[in-house]
């Protein structure tokens, strides 16, 4: 009972992250893991949400199809991809607490930058792309979202809404394509959550279509700046969490 309980739980929570990952435009994940984390392990949570961000992936890359930029997904994706892989490693060898810390710090350092400089990006240029496709993806593998740091790489480029979710979506699919496989074998994901998973699909692409009709219909600005800010919420208590059982 207490397992079903927990998987409804995941499905609700997975649901709205996509919705508000949509509409935001820096990814479901920055929503989803740190919610998950309080319900089931950190690791356990970090192998489900990435296996959901990838069907999320998926469902933004089949509707924003036509705007794929290829050079971009070559220069800034490749290092993401095998940075990715390199974070995913080190993941077995860190605590929970260590981990879940470290993303607590992240998510509100990341959130912090983008309230004071909603518009920040990095310089446009082929070093700049690789440096922050390596460090998103880097982060992305240790602790399970990086999606508001490529952001910040990617927005110097000026691209177009529709060009810009479509690549971004199958660079994250590439980060998520190579983590993932690590985790399954490192036994990150319990045998009784596999049975999650289809729901996770289905609440991951009926979530992306629903933000997908109605991000046009809002303030989109004033909507990040809420979701940054429950965001901070969220990870403080990370952060509090992870000192107090430092000492």
């Amino acid at each position: 009972m207490q397992l079903e309980l927990t998987y409804i739980l995941l499905i609700i929570i997975g649901f709205f992250s996509e919705i508000l990952g949509t509409m935001a435009g820096f990814g479901s994940s920055t929503i989803f893991l740190p919610l998950a984390s309080y319900i089931i392990e950190f690791k356990t949570a970090l192998v489900l949400v990435a296996i959901f961000h990838l069907f999320g992936n998926v469902s933004r890359i089949t509707f924003f199809r036509h705007g794929l930029d290829k050079n971009v997904l070559l220069i800034f994706g490749m290092p993401s991809f095998v940075f990715s892989l390199l974070g995913a490693t080190l993941v077995g060898d860190l605590s929970q607490t260590f981990l879940k810390l470290m993303l607590g710090i992240f998510l509100i350092f990341v959130s912090v930058v983008f309230l004071i400089k909603p518009k920040l990006s990095f310089p446009v240029n082929r070093k700049s792309l690789v440096l922050g496709g390596g460090i998103s993806g880097f982060i992305v593998g240790l602790i399970g979202t990086g999606g508001a740091l490529r952001a910040a790489f990617l927005t110097g480029l000026k691209m177009d809404k529709e060009k810009y979710i479509a690549t971004s979506a199958v660079i994250a699919l590439g980060t998520d394509a190579t983590r993932i496989p690590y985790y399954l074998s490192s036994g990150f994901l319990a045998e009784e959550y596999y049975y999650l998973i289809p729901f996770l699909f289905l609440s991951a692409v009926v979530g992306s279509s629903v933000g997908r009709k109605i991000v046009t219909r809002i303030d989109q600005e004033k909507f990040k700046k809420m979701v940054l800010i429950a965001i901070i919420l969220v990870s403080i208590k990370f952060i509090v969490d992870g000192m107090t059982a430092s000492f």
